[in-house]
């Protein structure tokens, strides 16, 4: 596999440059796009991924059901498609649009497309990426907050979109 590029963004998502995978990883804070889609069921319980080992940013850890990277030269809503047939074979969805935000950790910095979308039809996670997933109702979420099952990424903004009540799951 050659080098990956994401696009280089300001703040309001506009292309400035491009930089490798390894560049943006690797403490430059240079800001790139990423999209991540929240899946639901119908029973208000939210879909997590838990991380696999081999990731190099925060492997074995609860996550958002879908986030990924967008790629030089593609569209969010490209990006967010190709994200979730490729992390769990769902090829069918209605995504809608929450929110979009600047989130920094302690190697990268993003601007975060985030969505949620309703789902009950059959996930299958890759094996490549996830070493596990399943849905969680909110007050099992609430009462594992904080204790290093999730990515920070993670807690930031279910956090945010529950102070806001933009993400509809049962218990808010």
């Amino acid at each position: 596999m050659g080098t990956e590029f994401f696009p280089l963004v300001d703040e309001n998502g506009e292309v400035t440059g491009k930089a490798s995978r390894e560049i943006c990883h690797n403490k430059s804070f240079l800001l790139h796009p990423v999209v991540h889609l929240h899946v639901i069921n119908s029973h208000g319980e939210l879909y997590l991924q838990k991380r696999a080992d081999n990731k190099d940013v925060q492997p074995g850890k609860w996550d958002t059901a879908v986030g990924g990277h967008v790629d030089y030269g593609e569209t969010i809503a490209d990006a967010l498609i190709r994200e979730a047939s490729e992390e769990l074979g769902i090829n069918r969805f209605s995504p809608v649009f929450m929110v979009r935000y600047k989130f920094t950790s302690e190697v990268e910095s993003e601007l975060v497309h985030s969505y949620y979308t309703i789902h009950d039809e059959k996930i299958v996670p890759d094996p490549t990426e996830i070493s596990d997933g399943r849905f969680w109702s909110f007050t099992e979420i609430m009462a594992n907050m904080g204790k290093g099952i999730f990515t920070p990424n993670f807690e930031y903004e279910f956090n945010y979109l529950v102070r806001n009540r933009l993400l509809p799951v049962t218990g808010i």
